[in-house]
């Protein structure tokens, strides 16, 4: 597609993703959902400066194709997925750009089971977008829609979140890296009620500093402060909150890899694990699989993205699944990754098992792993070079049982990434570049 991409239409503010492409993507959801009826859209946005801009642009395009709007505000994407699918909305549209830094932004648009939008659509946006001519009625009179302050609804996802608790947090010490994005509005709240000593940073959006060297992108923040303050667990979340990683209170890190194992584990234990099995995509580390064969429980691998584990887990019924960047999504509660909701797991696995992560992720071995992008001329002659393709057949034969080597086209960029696992850093370094060396001789490459 020309504007939508994995995770919605995301581009530079004003530069690959402007206010006309916001006015448009709502003048045609405003029209598409209100063809039989009033169409209700609720808008979420984070702390980016351009998000307010994106937020009044959608609004004027919705409410001019007769749409009425509901604002929740300042919120994470896993809350407009909770409100729509609970509150009978016809889709929701939250304004971020996640990780990325503040001079970027997205529209990621979620129909109404709480789903990413479908690519029928989007593709049917796109062509709105590019038509010369506006084909969709302006509504008037009393059919012009208006907008609606419903931060009610970001109230009763907090709501939501904190009945999830089981036990009280009253006594641990909890470390909270907001990344002065979309979680700094409800992370503290949640974990306050709970009883817990909260500690939180990245609590002072100023619209340019989120994701700036705090939450999941910078982990190490929150592993320092997590030893400095003595804490029992620190968790750590990106900017629209729909990722989660923690610090253990040893200040290592518990990332994606290892929250599935720790949570499958758990699962399994209350007999809460559908299907006996975990989705996860190719980019897991294999320190699981050999964990996950320990303990019996199997595994699905996908295709990278989180939409692509969660339509595994939609279409087969698995309850646990999830990336190693800690997008993870736990069916009964949620359809989508929420970095909130994955910490209060966590805590109810810590609580329930009376252990500490540090104990408790002493099974899983995460080898070392070794990713590096490559920028190529064509990325599937690249790909399918015979000559690459024996590099790669060599490291696979060296490894044997004890790594494994991935080789894959980026989905939006010109490169090639190769990726090694194996047992020391070095190793993982010199097989790398074996296969780049390869990819080099066969004029792949490109500066």
């Amino acid at each position: 597609m020309k504007y939508f991409g994995t995770d919605g239409f995301r581009g530079e503010a004003n530069v690959g993703l402007n206010v006309v492409h916001a006015y448009k993507v709502g003048r045609f959801l405003g029209w598409y959902y209100g063809r039989e009826h009033k169409a209700r859209i609720v808008i979420g946005k984070d702390t980016r400066r351009s998000s307010y801009m994106f937020e009044d642009a959608l609004s004027s395009g919705l409410t001019a194709s007769g749409a009425d709007v509901y604002l929740l505000h300042v919120t994470p994407t896993p809350s407009v997925s909770y409100v729509v699918r609970t509150e009978q909305f016809d889709c929701g549209i939250m304004i971020s750009a996640s990780h990325n830094p503040y001079y970027d932004n997205g529209l990621k648009v979620i129909n109404g089971n709480g789903h990413k939008l479908e690519a029928e659509i989007e593709e049917k946006i796109e062509t709105y977008i590019d038509s010369e001519e506006d084909t969709i009625p302006l509504a008037t009179r009393e059919d012009i829609g208006r907008t609606v302050d419903y931060a009610i609804g970001r109230h009763r996802y907090i709501g939501y979140l904190m009945s999830l608790a089981t036990r009280s947090f009253k006594n641990i010490r909890v470390g909270l890296d907001c990344a002065n994005g979309s979680s700094y509005s409800v992370a503290k709240g949640v974990f306050d009620a709970l009883g817990a000593k909260t500690y939180a940073i990245g609590m002072d959006p100023d619209g340019t500093n989120i994701n700036e060297n705090c939450g999941s992108t910078h982990i190490e923040t929150l592993r320092k402060y997590v030893i400095e303050n003595n804490l029992d667990v620190g968790f750590a979340y990106d900017g629209d909150a729909d990722r989660c990683l923690a610090v253990d209170d040893q200040g290592e890190v518990i990332d994606g890899d290892c929250i599935l194992y720790l949570c499958g584990c758990y699962l399994k234990e209350k007999g809460e694990l559908n299907n006996n099995t975990v989705v996860t995509t190719i980019m897991s580390n294999m320190g699981l699989y050999k964990a996950f064969d320990k303990v019996g429980i199997s595994y699905e691998k996908t295709a990278v993205g989180d939409k692509y584990v969660n339509a595994n887990m939609t279409e087969y019924g698995h309850s646990l699944g999830g990336e190693q960047s800690g997008h993870i999504i736990f069916s009964k509660y949620a359809v989508t990754g929420d970095g909130v909701l994955t910490s209060l797991m966590l805590m109810e696995v810590m609580l329930e098992k009376k252990r500490k992560l540090s104990e408790m992720r002493k099974g899983l071995k995460i080898y070392p792993q070794l990713l590096k992008n490559v920028k190529v001329a064509d990325k599937p002659a690249a790909r399918g070079d015979a000559d690459v393709a024996e590099a790669v057949r060599q490291v696979e034969e060296a490894l044997g049982s004890n790594g494994r080597i991935l080789l894959r086209e980026s989905g939006t960029e010109p490169v090639i990434r190769v990726m090694v696992e194996a047992e020391t850093e070095a190793l993982c370094e010199r097989y790398v570049d074996q296969v780049i060396q390869a990819l080099q001789r066969k004029g792949h490459v490109v500066d």
